[in-house]
């Protein structure tokens, strides 16, 4: 049987190991993809640091990845759409009997040689787009791509914040340029993330320390406040501190991940301005990846900028570091099988 590498989560100990495996073979409905490029998420580094835990994984490892581009190797039985050749990006999950299934997570992902995937749950990839690019997008840009367009259901001209201008929230910030908001105010304590976000397109660029945000963000919104705001950091603070600039009926999008309580301090003024607070989760993979793959190859968005650096699969335990202590800033490493 054949073998190849992938970087192997076992759960219980959380331990991260690159390992020789089988090959796998697909099965009816099924392809198999060998893997050009694999992006390294924070998701992942919360699996790693236990944060996060696989909800439906059957046994208790699991390869990781969840960004995965790369070319057709093999088609399973019955399987007539898909050829070997064609270039693709796999989506980050899947939907089995009606339960989402996330790559990487709750089945095996693209740190790897190869990896599996129903025949429906992967999109060609244009060859004007290189693999790295169309890595990421499956969940570092469609993730915010939903949340601005589907779950935000951000206007042309709405005034709207993103708090956390890293990985995913530097996307939003040209995500929510490209839907036409305005302004955009990014707040982030980290200024090397405050001066990415103004050269992606953000209007201001805030210190949530700052004592004058509410005073500038009113002089920004000429005093309406935000009719959107998003939180990319998953903390309590970004969250009182994004609902105190809302504009009435504003919305607050949650996007972070936190098991802490979320709690609205002025419950009275909540209602009669009648806020909203809206979880906000991955995105509609068949409707936000052809999006996105179509806005990137017509020349409206360009990821170029996010490769912070590609590393080989062997050295995932690195890449994993470098995320977690932000060496470099990066917004997206790359694994290269």
């Amino acid at each position: 049987m054949e073998q190849m590498l992938a970087a192997r989560l076992h759960v219980p100990s959380r331990t991260l190991r690159i390992e020789e495996v089988a090959k796998p073979e697909p099965g009816p409905g099924q392809v198999l993809v060998k893997v050009e490029a694999a992006g390294v998420c924070l998701s992942d580094v919360h699996l790693i640091d236990g944060t996060l835990t696989p909800l439906l994984l059957p046994g208790d490892t699991v390869t990781l990845g969840h960004e995965v581009s790369g070319t057709i190797a093999e088609t399973g039985p019955g399987v007539t759409r898909w050829t070997p050749g064609q270039r693709v990006v796999l989506y980050a999950g899947e939907v089995r009997d009606g339960v989402t299934h996330t790559r990487g997570v709750d089945y095996d992902g693209g740190w790897a040689e190869y990896a599996l995937s129903a025949e429906d749950a992967l999109v060609e990839l244009p060859d004007t787009i290189p693999f790295d690019q169309g890595a990421i997008i499956p969940d570092a840009v469609s993730t915010p791509w939903g949340a601005i367009t589907a779950t935000g259901a951000v206007r042309p001209a709405e005034a709207v914040g993103v708090w956390g201008a890293g990985g995913l929230g530097v996307h939003a910030v040209q995500l929510l340029r490209a839907v036409g908001a305005c302004p955009i105010v990014a707040v982030d304590p980290n200024p090397t993330a405050r001066e990415r976000a103004l050269a992606r397109g953000a209007d201001l660029a805030l210190d949530p320390a700052d004592p004058a945000l509410r005073e500038r963000i009113g002089a920004a919104t000429g005093g309406a406040g935000l009719a959107a705001a998003f939180d990319f950091a998953g903390v309590p603070a970004v969250r009182a501190q994004a609902l105190s600039v809302l504009a009435p009926k504003g919305r607050l999008v949650l996007v972070g991940l936190t098991d802490q309580p979320l709690t609205v301090a002025d419950g009275t003024r909540f209602s009669y301005l009648q806020q909203q607070i809206l979880g906000h989760y991955g995105s509609d993979m068949p409707v936000a990846l052809p999006q996105l793959l179509a806005l990137v190859r017509g020349g409206r968005l360009d990821f170029s900028g996010s490769i912070s650096g590609e590393l080989p699969l062997a050295r995932a335990a690195e890449a994993v570091e470098r995320l977690e202590s932000k060496a470099g800033d990066p917004i997206r490493l790359i694994l290269r099988p």
